[in-house]
Parts: C-alpha cells; sequence; structure tokens
C-alpha cells in the first residue's frame, strides 16, 4: 500500500480545517497510516464577530423578531454575543429553529434547553423551512455571516415566511505565512473562502504538480475560478466523504502503468 502513494508522488497533504480532535482514530488518521502519508492540518479562515456599531447601522431590532434561525453554532454565538453587547434581554418565549439536533443541543450553552420552545431539523436548509412553515405566524431572524448562502433567505422568501438576515460575524482569511505552501503535494479545501484565502496569502502560488481536492460544488467553481485544476472533487456516489474520494484517487491513479 505504501508502494502506491509513493508511486503517486503523495506524501505531505495538507487540510485546510482544523485537526480532528483525535487523528489516530479519525477516517484521515487511518487513511495516513495506510498509505504512509504525512497530514497537516491548518485553518485556511477564521470568523469574527460584527461589531455593536456596525451592526446597528443595520437598524435591525432583534426583539422584532419572535423566532431565530440557526444555520451553524457560529450563529449561535455571535447571536448571544450581539444581545449581550447591546444588553438585549432575550424573551423567554422566542423560539429556536435549528438546521440539527447537534446545533440545537448548543444552545445549551445560552439557554434551558428545556425551558425553550426549540425546534430542529435533520442537517438540511430544506427540511428546516419545512417545519418553519408550519409556523408561519412568527417573525424570524436569521443570524449570518457576511458570506453565507442567498439560497437560504430565497428559501424562505418562497415559502412566505417573514424573515430578516442579521449579518453579526464575517469570514476573513487566516494568516498563512508561516506555512510552506509548496511542500504539499495535496491541498484540500472545504469553503470558497478557504481557496480565496490560498490566493490572498499566496497571490503568486502556482499549482504545478500539487494536487487539488475540493469538497461541494461551490468549492469546486471556487478552484477553477482560481484557475487551479482540480483533481478531486467529494462529495460523489462511491465516494460520499473526503477521504473516501482521497483513497479512491490513489487506488485508480496506481492501477495505471
Amino acid at each position: 500500500m505504501h508502494r502506491k502513494a509513493k508511486k503517486l508522488n503523495l506524501k505531505n497533504i495538507l487540510v485546510s480545517q482544523p485537526q480532528p480532535a483525535d487523528l489516530a482514530k479519525s477516517p484521515y488518521g487511518s487513511l495516513a497510516e495506510k498509505y504512509n502519508l504525512n497530514i497537516d492540518f491548518h485553518k485556511f479562515i477564521k470568523v469574527e464577530g460584527v461589531t455593536s456599531k456596525e451592526f446597528r447601522k443595520s437598524k435591525i431590532n432583534i426583539l422584532d423578531h419572535s423566532a431565530i434561525i440557526f444555520t451553524s453554532r457560529n450563529a449561535v454565538d455571535h447571536f448571544f454575543r450581539m444581545c449581550n453587547e447591546l444588553r438585549v434581554e432575550v424573551p423567554d418565549t422566542l423560539k429556536y429553529f435549528c438546521i440539527s439536533e447537534a446545533t440545537a443541543f448548543y444552545l445549551q450553552k445560552y439557554v434551558q434547553y428545556r425551558k425553550r420552545k426549540i425546534f430542529h431539523g435533520k442537517q438540511t436548509f430544506s427540511e428546516l423551512v419545512d417545519i418553519i412553515k408550519k409556523h408561519k405566524d412568527e417573525k424570524y431572524l436569521l443570524p449570518c455571516s457576511d458570506i453565507h448562502k442567498a439560497s437560504l433567505s430565497k428559501l424562505l422568501t418562497e415559502n412566505k415566511i417573514d424573515h430578516n438576515k442579521a449579518i453579526m460575524y464575517r469570514t476573513i482569511a487566516s494568516n498563512l505565512s508561516q506555512l510552506k505552501i509548496d511542500q504539499y503535494d495535496m491541498l484540500i479545501f472545504f469553503s470558497p473562502s478557504g481557496v480565496k484565502s490560498l490566493v490572498k496569502n499566496f497571490p503568486k502560488y502556482k499549482q504545478n504538480d500539487t494536487l487539488i481536492a475540493a469538497f461541494g460544488p461551490t468549492t469546486s467553481k471556487a478552484v477553477a475560478d482560481a484557475g487551479l485544476k482540480l483533481n478531486i472533487k467529494a462529495p460523489t456516489k462511491t465516494a460520499p466523504s473526503m477521504t473516501m474520494a482521497i483513497e479512491e484517487f490513489i487506488q485508480k491513479e496506481s492501477k495505471k502503468k
């Protein structure tokens, strides 16, 4: 197995995400061991909060809303941060609609979970909208980042859901100056923001023989828009995860003469 990875000249991989809590037990740990790979992790993007002064310019009054839509933990953190900074006392009657059960449970950091009206979908926004449609009389607030999917608000509008978007945090490029980017044989991206961070940090970057992997169609498009060649994309029918897509690629390439 190790010889296959070497034949590909694939040894050093950089994942543009934080390292898993237990790398050895993660799919990346298994991949590294199986193919004798060195896999590094580094956050290419970071999230910073919009200031209360900036938020006031949007003229959105949090207390005008009876329900909040949370699509991530970042949204939860920055909503309650903003309430604190604006000295807004969150009413007990406020309803919470979360994209997943994990996001809903994360609310326990800020509210008494059992004493609140909390609803959640399984994982997709469309599933959550199906739940929201049963509560059409509410006025919703959608805390989001400056780089958010326009399709979220569009879907709410199409279903005649009264809502406001509230930009409470922004996604910015991390400082990657300490990275020796050219030492990696493969770069793995999970968001368009990650690709933009590469370009911002290394404006003279040349891909050459470096392999690039991307998760999701918008990330794949960002790779192409940056003038880079996409070698591996996920998810696919046969490879629903990034590590599975990489292994498929290694096995396929190793069979070539």
